[in-house]
C-alpha cells in the first residue's frame, strides 16, 4: 500500500500488479519491466529470491527493498545481479519512481549491449567458418586456371554449407572439390570446412578418388549433428596434359563443359548418391576428353534455385545452359576470359533473381590457360 501511495503522489504513469509470495509473483513475470523484491518473502531466504529472478528468461530490472538494519543485504543483492536497492522507510515517491526509472534504463542498456555482443560473437564465428569453406587453393602456375566465386545467402545472409578446394599434385594433376551439406547455419557450415579439410588431407596423402569419397561418407556418418544429414559432392581429377578429366559424382549437379561457343551436357549415368544416405554407398568415375580451349564449370544448386521475373519456376540447369550462350553472344568480349565471364553470368543470374540469390552459392570456372 505504501509503494502504491508513493507513485500516486508523484503521478506515476506505471502498472503496478503486487504477489504476496514468490511463487504467486511467477505468472505476473511476463511482460514485466521492472521488480520491487522484498527480500523478506514467505517463500524465500536471503538471495534466492533475487536468484530465482534472475534465471528466468530474459529477467526484469530488479530493485531490491531492504530494512533499516539490513543494507549490507542490499549491496549483496546489488553484486548479485539486482539493479539497484532501496531502503524501505528512507524513500519518497520521487526517490522510488527516479530508481524504478533507472533501473529500467539500465537493464535496457545492458540489454542492448549484450545483444551486441553477441551479434559480434556470431560475426567473428561466421567469419572463421566462412574462412574455413573459402580455402586458397593449391595450385601451380602453369596449371590449368581456376577461378572462384562464393556468396552466402544473399537477403537472409545465412552461413550454409557449400564448400569448395582445388589441389595440384606434383606430377601435375588438379583435383578439385565442389560439395554442400543440406540446411543452413553453423552447425553445416562446421560439416562442411571439416569435410573439406579431410578431402584436402586425403588427396595430399595421394589416396584413390573414389576411397576419397567414401572415407569422406565415412566421416558425414560420425560427424553429422543429426540422422539423416547428407552432402552432395562433385571430385573432378583432370590430367596433367589437360587433355581428360574424371569426374565423380555423388547426388551433385553434374559440371557443364564449354567448348568454343557450345556447352557440352555431360551423361550423369554414373551419378552416384549423394554421402550420408546409403551406408554401402559406392562412386564410379565417369572419364571425359577436353578438347583444346575447353572450360569446365562446377557450380552448387544455389546457382540454379534463382527465381526468374515473371516465371513460377526456378532458373534451372538447362536455363543456365541458355544463358551462358546469351552471355557470350552479348558480351563477345568478355566471353573469352575466364574471370569476366563468370562475373558477368553471376550477374545475370541475379539480375533475373530480381536481386542476391537466397541460397549458398559456389562456382568454380577451370579452364586450359588464362
Amino acid at each position: 500500500m505504501l509503494v502504491e501511495a508513493l507513485l500516486e503522489d508523484v503521478g506515476a504513469n506505471v502498472e503496478l500488479r503486487r504477489a504476496r509470495t514468490l511463487r504467486e509473483a511467477s505468472r505476473l513475470l511476463p511482460g514485466s519491466d521492472c521488480v520491487l523484491l522484498d527480500l523478506g518473502l514467505p517463500d524465500t531466504t536471503g538471495l534466492d529470491g533475487l536468484l530465482h529472478l534472475l534465471a528466468q528468461p530474459h529477467p526484469a530490472a530488479i530493485i531490491v527493498l531492504t530494512g533499516m538494519t539490513d543494507e549490507r543485504q542490499g549491496m549483496r543483492a546489488v553484486a548479485a545481479g539486482a539493479e539497484d536497492y532501496l531502503v524501505k522507510g528512507q524513500v519518497d515517491g520521487e526517490a522510488l519512481l527516479r530508481g524504478i526509472r533507472y533501473a529500467v534504463g539500465r537493464k535496457q542498456a545492458e540489454e542492448t549491449q549484450r545483444q551486441l555482443r553477441d551479434e559480434q560473437l556470431h560475426a567473428a564465428e561466421k567469419t572463421r567458418l566462412e574462412r574455413g569453406l573459402l580455402p586458397s587453393p593449391i595450385l601451380h602456375d602453369d596449371g590449368p586456371d581456376v577461378q572462384v566465386r562464393y556468396r552466402p545467402g544473399g537477403s537472409r545472409m545465412l552461413l550454409g554449407g557449400d564448400f569448395y578446394d582445388a589441389v595440384a599434385t606434383p606430377d601435375g594433376t588438379l583435383q578439385v572439390l565442389i560439395g554442400d551439406v543440406c540446411g543452413h547455419g553453423p552447425d553445416e557450415a562446421a560439416l562442411g570446412v571439416l569435410l573439406r579439410i579431410a578431402w584436402r588431407a586425403l588427396v595430399l596423402a595421394d589416396q584413390e578418388p573414389s576411397r576419397v569419397l567414401r572415407t569422406l561418407h565415412q566421416i558425414l556418418e560420425h560427424e553429422r549433428h543429426q540422422p539423416g544429414l547428407f552432402t552432395t559432392a562433385c571430385m573432378v581429377t583432370i590430367s596433367p596434359d589437360r587433355r581428360w578429366a574424371r569426374i565423380y559424382l555423388a547426388g551433385h549437379p553434374e559440371p557443364m563443359l564449354l567448348v568454343g561457343d557450345e556447352v557440352v551436357e555431360l551423361p550423369r549415368d554414373r551419378a552416384g548418391l549423394p554421402l550420408g544416405v546409403l551406408p554401402d554407398s559406392t562412386w564410379s568415375g565417369l572419364d571425359v576428353p577436353l578438347p583444346p580451349g575447353w572450360k569446365l564449370l562446377l557450380y552448387t544448386d544455389g546457382l540454379v534455385e534463382g527465381r526468374v521475373a515473371g516465371d513460377t519456376e526456378r532458373l534451372g540447369a538447362e536455363r543456365l545452359i541458355e544463358l551462358i550462350g546469351q552471355v557470350r553472344k552479348e558480351r563477345p568480349d568478355r566471353a573469352g576470359h575466364p574471370s569476366s565471364l563468370l562475373d558477368a553470368l553471376i550477374s545475370r543470374v541475379k539480375e533475373l533473381n530480381g536481386g542476391e540469390l537466397d541460397d549458398d552459392m559456389a562456382v568454380l570456372l577451370i579452364s586450359e590457360s588464362t
